[in-house]
C-alpha cells in the first residue's frame, strides 16, 4: 500500500529557517573513489548506540555526491576545528576532492582529515530512504579525538564551541 504524501500545513521556507535554530556541529565526511579522496560537510551527524558503536548522518538526494556516498562500504566522519570553516565551505560548494596535504596518505581507506577534532572510521551498517534523503549508519571502526575549539553552524551562520576549561 503506498501513502499519498499530505502537503504540512506551513511553509517550508520557514520550517528550514526554523530548523537552523538548532546549533550543529559541522562534520566532513570522506571516502575513497576511483578518482581518490573525495569528502562532503554535513551537519546532520548524530550518535545512534554505544552498544555496537553506531552513528549517523543523511546524504541529500540531489548531491552530487550522492551515488559515490550511496554505495561507500568504508568512510570516515570528521568534526572540524573553528579554524577549518573553508574546508567546510569547500566540501559543501566547491571541489569535493581531498588534496594530499589534506589526509594522511598512508592509509587512505577511508581518507582521514589531518586537522580534524575527531574522527570516526565507520563501515556502513544500513542506508535508510527518508524523505528527501538516505539515512547512512555507520558502525564504528576506530576513533581519534585530540582538544580543540569546533566549528559549529547556527542560523545560517558559523560560530565556535569552546574546548571546555577543566
Amino acid at each position: 500500500m503506498t501513502q499519498t504524501p499530505i502537503a504540512p500545513p506551513f511553509d517550508l521556507t520557514e520550517y528550514r529557517k526554523a530548523l537552523g535554530g538548532f546549533a550543529t556541529g559541522v562534520c566532513v565526511v570522506t571516502t575513497q573513489s576511483d578518482d581518490g579522496g573525495i569528502g562532503i560537510t554535513v551537519n546532520s551527524f548524530t550518535s545512534v548506540s554505544l552498544d555496537p558503536p553506531l552513528v549517523l548522518w543523511c546524504l541529500d538526494d540531489s548531491s552530487d555526491r550522492h551515488d559515490l556516498f550511496a554505495a561507500a562500504g568504508r568512510f570516515a566522519i570528521h568534526v572540524l576545528p573553528v579554524d577549518d570553516r573553508e574546508m567546510s565551505d569547500r566540501f559543501a560548494w566547491g571541489s569535493c576532492r581531498l588534496s594530499p596535504d589534506e589526509f594522511d596518505t598512508t592509509n587512505p581507506e577511508p581518507p582521514r582529515l589531518r586537522n580534524a577534532l575527531v574522527r570516526l572510521d565507520c563501515t556502513a551498517h544500513d542506508r535508510i530512504r527518508m524523505g528527501d534523503h538516505l539515512v547512512i549508519v555507520g558502525a564504528v571502526q576506530a576513533v581519534e579525538s585530540r582538544a580543540g575549539d569546533a566549528l559549529t553552524y547556527f542560523r545560517g551562520r558559523y560560530g565556535t564551541a569552546l574546548e571546555p576549561q577543566t
